[in-house]
């Protein structure tokens, strides 16, 4: 899309869930020149009035995108805060290419399928690539939260971050919550509920993962409270005991009202996706969820176009068992030099 006063042109993968209060703003400062309602174009109109970094500021998205200034000749790549949208970027025979996967820029002529040792290394450490690395030499992923400016000459300055985790921590911790428990309970349910509606604005059918944990009943429980319609739910279980939460998604799905679906998957369709896993991720990553991610989508993907999930829920509120066990072995560790 180009905006309309001719100088920006923006290709754009994602959702700004605020871009309605952003365009009440921009109208007030007189861009009335809108086309349609898209959060495209509203994005592309807050760059073209305040510049890439402040636009990136006042969007709450998940978003990665390119935009060329003609003006100037120049391209910027940016990424969402928590770098929920994937950008590829480098050089390929002597060209600057970018995309949101891997097999994109792995289907240019030219392209080097060197590995990178380092980011090979990395993997075998951590069991993903974390960014900037890709697995191949000459691709870089861009961080989350960052923007990077790349010149006429192809060539991409370092990444510039536009928001920072640490300094969202820090800022909380020097301004601690002052209420009772009650209290931060309720504001943490207003919070929820927020985030969870300004998600549910979509033009296509929308659903939500169910596993009947914590965090996605959660996100369900707020989705349900905010539409008179039921919620569709969608759960894969396995035939494996130990592993399969069926029936508590269930129990949750019965509770609240939703329209469930769920299928129990076999040992051996659980091994039929092992050899698709190379090109859905593009590059590797050895988290066992993702066997039951891309089964659920692909449940899900038969009634809905997007889905919400409860991802991140045991980062953000120390749900994982081991944060504890870190507690305890630190009180161990700390007398040992580094």
């Amino acid at each position: 899309m180009v905006s309309a006063c001719g100088r920006y042109a923006l290709t754009f993968n994602g959702e700004i869930y605020n871009h309605s209060d952003l365009r009440a703003s921009l109208e007030r400062r007189g861009r009335t020149r809108f086309r349609g309602s898209s959060d495209t174009e509203v994005l592309l109109e807050a760059i073209s009035l305040w510049g890439v970094e402040t636009a990136l500021g006042a969007s709450n998205g998940m978003f990665a995108f390119g935009v060329w200034d003609l003006l100037r000749r120049e391209l910027t790549l940016a990424r969402d805060r928590m770098g929920e949208k994937p950008l590829y970027y480098g050089r390929v025979a002597g060209d600057f290419a970018f995309a949101s996967e891997l097999t994109s820029i792995q289907a240019l002529p030219g392209f080097s399928s060197e590995v990178d040792r380092g980011a090979l290394m990395s993997f075998l450490q951590f069991a993903y690539v974390p960014a900037p690395f890709t697995i191949f030499k000459d691709i870089r992923k861009l961080p989350p939260g960052s923007y990077v400016t790349v010149g006429m000459d192809g060539h991409a300055g370092p990444p510039t971050p536009y928001w920072s985790l640490s300094d969202a921590v820090a800022a909380g911790l020097s301004n601690p919550w002052s209420g009772t428990d009650e209290e931060a309970a309720d504001h943490l349910d207003s919070l929820l509920r927020q985030s969870v509606g300004l998600r549910m604005q979509a033009d296509v059918p929308l659903g939500v993962f169910l596993s009947g944990g914590i965090d996605s009943s959660t996100v369900v429980a707020e989705m349900q409270a905010q539409t008179t319609s039921p919620v569709l739910t969608f759960t894969i279980g396995f035939e494996e005991a130990g592993y399969d939460e069926t029936a508590q998604a269930r129990k949750v799905a019965n509770h609240l009202g939703t329209q469930h679906t769920e299928m129990v998957v076999s040992s051996r369709e659980a091994a039929d996706v092992v050899p698709r896993l190379a090109r859905i991720y593009g590059e590797p990553f050895a988290d066992v969820s993702q066997i039951p991610t891309f089964l659920v989508s692909e449940l899900a993907r038969r009634d809905v176009v997007v889905a919400l999930s409860g991802d991140g829920g045991d980062e953000l509120f120390g749900g994982y068992t081991r944060y504890a066990a870190y507690g305890k072995a630190l009180k161990w560790l700390r007398p040992i030099p580094l």
